[in-house]
């Protein structure tokens, strides 16, 4: 959400997501950066946002907003600061050095976007960088412009990127989620892309308009059957006190069968406890 758009900030508060971008980046322009930093962080003030996770995305570390961002996204207190064109290990530390200096308590965390081919060949040693960073934002943007490739459906060419950074997120225990879709009319496309992303082992994606709410709900939550069939396993698994091996439904089912059932119960759970 545009951090300069008050309309957009209390539009937020109603929308079935399950975290809120207030952005002083690439939706504001250059003549209301100081407007939204205030504007964000006033909001933030007053945590308005229910069950919603809240981040602060700050301008980029090259330019003239970035310290004083930083300084008010801290002092505001959301869950998270989100720094956009993350591309090093080094940078990594930096940012957390700022968010420390400037106060930051131990709950704030760290969302960094990798937008860069260095940022997707360094990505592992950038999600192990701190222990602050929790959650890496694919910016596949900026990515298909400095790949000099195109957008097209299917995402070929980005595909090799994203499975890089899905292979680093997985190996540092980190969250990681997909990059946006622009045509907020294609609803067709952007689900297809959500299904290829979740496909691919993304924890979610991210949205830029209300309507991309529901349809990435729908593919990234647990359907009723697949919640069935979750408590099925787990509880053809428990009665066979450990054994090793057993079968449900005619199939083999084995301990990492069980231990995705029991995520897909738990995203389940923590859906329907929302609110």
């Amino acid at each position: 959400m545009p951090g300069a758009n008050a309309r957009a900030l209390e539009k937020a508060r109603s929308l079935d997501c399950d975290g809120i971008i207030i952005d002083l980046e690439d939706a504001v322009a250059p003549d209301l950066k100081v407007e939204a930093r205030q504007r964000a962080a006033e909001v933030v003030e007053g945590h308005p946002y229910g069950y919603r996770e809240v981040a602060i995305r700050v301008n980029g570390m090259d330019t003239q907003w970035y310290h004083d961002d930083i300084k008010a996204a801290v002092a505001a207190g959301p869950d998270a600061i989100a720094v956009p064109k993350v591309g090093s290990a080094e940078q990594v530390r930096t940012i957390v050095a700022d968010m420390e200096a400037a106060g930051a308590s131990e709950d704030i965390k760290l969302w960094a976007m990798i937008e860069t081919p260095r940022a997707v060949l360094d990505c592992l040693e950038i999600a192990e960088a701190s222990d602050r960073l929790a959650v890496l934002i694919m910016g596949t943007n900026d990515l298909t412009k400095e790949l000099r490739a195109s957008h097209v459906p299917g995402r070929a060419p980005v595909t090799t990127a994203l499975q890089m950074c899905m292979l680093a997120a997985r190996a540092a225990g980190v969250v990681i989620l997909d990059g946006v879709y622009n045509d907020v009319r294609d609803v067709d496309g952007f689900t297809a892309q959500c299904r290829e992303a979740q496909l691919m082992g993304f924890d979610g994606k991210t949205l830029i308009h209300p309507g991309q709410v529901a349809p990435a709900n729908e593919v990234f939550a647990p359907d009723a059957g697949q919640v069935e069939e979750a408590r099925g396993i787990i509880e053809a698994w428990e009665n066979g006190n450990g054994s090793g091996v057993v079968t449900y439904r005619g199939r083999m089912i084995e301990n990492l069968h069980v231990e995705t059932a029991r995520r897909a119960l738990a995203m389940a759970e923590a859906i329907a406890s929302r609110g």
